[in-house]
């Protein structure tokens, strides 16, 4: 959580709100780590700055507030979730 913070305060104002979800993948990773731990939250972030690049998703794309019992941790696969792309 550290470098995530560390990455807001430094980096995130050279690069710009360049971000196409919301909340933006830093503020994303921040709190599905404080809210899932660092193995499930680092998954869903890494995942997620994925579905950010160019031709991925867009929008609204909060953290989940409970895991799915299928999201289990010798599966690092299953946090992939891809998203439709809004509007």
């Amino acid at each position: 959580m550290a470098l995530i913070r560390a990455y807001q305060l430094t980096l995130s104002s050279f690069i710009g709100n360049s971000c196409r979800h919301l909340p933006t993948c830093s503020e994303y990773g921040y709190e599905a780590i404080a809210r899932h731990g660092f193995w499930a939250g680092g998954w869903m972030t890494l995942f997620r700055v994925a579905r950010c690049g160019p031709g991925g998703t867009h929008g609204f794309d909060p953290v989940p507030e409970r895991l799915e019992p299928r999201l289990v941790w010798y599966a690092p696969w299953r946090f992939w979730r891809p998203r439709p792309k809004v509007g």
